[in-house]
């Protein structure tokens, strides 16, 4: 641990400019928003503020195929006719549309997430943020769910030169599936994914028996909840399966993907979470005080998601900031009541359907196949 400028954090002022197009969920303005109360809140003068580094198309394709990195770096709104055929094969259409400056905004995120690796590696900080990352559903071939390059996978490749085990933590309600298909077979990477599991919930995978195959076989794990998930009952599962976690696979550096649509009221969540109880996880695995690199992910209710991840950049730096949002560009996103830590409020899906024993089941079955 470096113990020298602890905190670094990654900000590119135009990756809150991209558009994925009218009506999608996707909004890469949170990142704007989120940035502003970072300001705001002078959070900024407590970590060391870096414009990041932009992916190369070889940095890309460390992990995805040249043929992929190169579609996404010739396809655009006014020529994607041309591309009709390779369309459907890198899986890019609704979900992940082809929109102005796509390889662009690729470029930005996975360059931060990249580079926050790589100051890990060279002890030059403890933690690294980059909220525009953590696009954990990016297959190695495809687009997916949202996302084109996985650059969570391209920053654990950088920490591998470094470091002999890598830990992946996913508080995303969806599957880590991306993160995990990518090190399936390899026992220096361990991936732990907690998220909503069954009736056809997206990815669709992330079922408790994935658990790796060949050398990595017990390496994947995966926490397969029901909707309605509490702060308790999400603490009671989280801080155990982490703790024995990190006792077996004894990592030297860990990437916690921070997906905010694990929170109550998210356009797409069906969890329960608050503010604080998301923002928990973040502190226990930074209170395990191992070299950290802390990325976004998903969040499409986009005043909760800016408030989240001000918040956890506020933990991140062990700094208490006001409940009142301070006055900002984006002020009135926050109305009616203008706080950090807003009451939840109006979840479409307060019943908690994972029971006690639901819970304990699945720590029993976790306990044994560590």
């Amino acid at each position: 641990m470096s113990g020298n400028s602890p905190v670094v954090y990654f900000y590119d002022p135009e990756v809150g400019n991209f558009h994925y197009g009218p009506g999608h969920p996707m909004k890469p303005q949170r990142l704007a928003v989120t940035h502003s109360l970072v300001l705001n809140y002078g959070l900024y003068k407590k970590m060391n503020v870096y414009k990041p580094y932009r992916a190369t198309y070889h940095d890309m394709c460390r992990f995805h195929t040249e043929e992929y990195i190169q579609f996404l770096n010739q396809v655009t709104p006014s020529n994607v006719t041309e591309f009709t055929k390779c369309l459907s094969s890198f899986n890019v259409g609704d979900d992940c549309p082809v929109f102005e400056g796509l390889y662009d905004f690729c470029s930005r995120y996975t360059g931060a997430s990249l580079q926050g690796a790589a100051m890990l590696n060279n002890n030059q900080c403890d933690i690294a943020i980059n909220w525009s990352g953590g696009l954990h559903h990016a297959k190695k071939f495809e687009a997916s769910g949202f996302c084109y390059v996985n650059d969570i996978v391209i920053a654990i490749l950088e920490l591998l030169k470094h470091h002999p085990r890598v830990l992946y933590i996913d508080i995303d309600i969806h599957h880590g599936d991306g993160v995990q298909e990518a090190f399936y077979l390899t026992d220096r990477v361990m991936t732990v994914s907690f998220h909503k599991y069954g009736n056809y919930f997206f990815p669709g995978t992330g079922d408790m028996y994935e658990t790796g195959l060949e050398s990595g076989r017990y390496y994947s794990l995966n926490v397969p909840l029901k909707e309605g998930i509490d702060d308790n009952s999400y603490a009671f599962v989280f801080k155990p399966v982490v703790t024995e976690v990190i006792k077996c696979f004894q990592p030297s550096a860990i990437v916690l993907q921070c997906g905010a649509d694990s929170l109550a009221s998210d356009r797409l969540g069906c969890f329960n979470l608050s503010f604080k109880g998301h923002g928990e996880c973040v502190k226990f695995v930074k209170d395990l005080k191992l070299p950290l690199l802390v990325l976004g992910g998903g969040g499409y209710t986009l005043r909760n998601v800016a408030r989240c991840w001000t918040y956890e950049t506020s933990l991140l730096l062990d700094e208490t900031i006001s409940n009142e949002i301070p006055y900002m560009e984006y002020f009135e996103y926050f109305a009616p009541d203008f706080t950090l830590l807003s009451d939840k409020g109006g979840n479409d899906n307060p019943h908690n359907a994972n029971s006690r024993t639901y819970l304990e089941n699945i720590l029993k079955y976790v306990s044994e196949n560590l």
